[in-house]
């Protein structure tokens, strides 16, 4: 439980962050790990995609996650990896 402290202490963290945070990670796999799309995060947590967007760039900043772009085999781009650091 000391992510949950760690996050919440956090002052220069806003809401959303903390929102979109505790959705990836709720979601991640063993390799702390997840690739949910910026509209299913918007629609899940009632926020705007550009909201969920300023989060990540948020929780980047700040060293909490990193992100990863996955591609479809036809070369196009598909959801982006997030992984947890923190």
């Amino acid at each position: 439980m000391r992510y949950f402290e760690r996050i919440y202490s956090d002052e220069h963290l806003s809401h959303r962050a903390r929102a979109v945070y505790m959705y990836l990670r709720d979601r991640t796999n063993k390799e702390k790990e997840c690739w949910p799309s910026v509209k299913t995060i918007a629609k899940e947590l009632a926020l705007s995609p550009a909201t969920v967007k300023r989060a990540v760039q948020d929780l980047k900043a700040f060293g909490y996650i990193e992100t990863y772009q996955r591609w479809r085999d036809n070369g196009g781009k598909s959801t982006l990896l997030y992984k947890l650091v923190r």
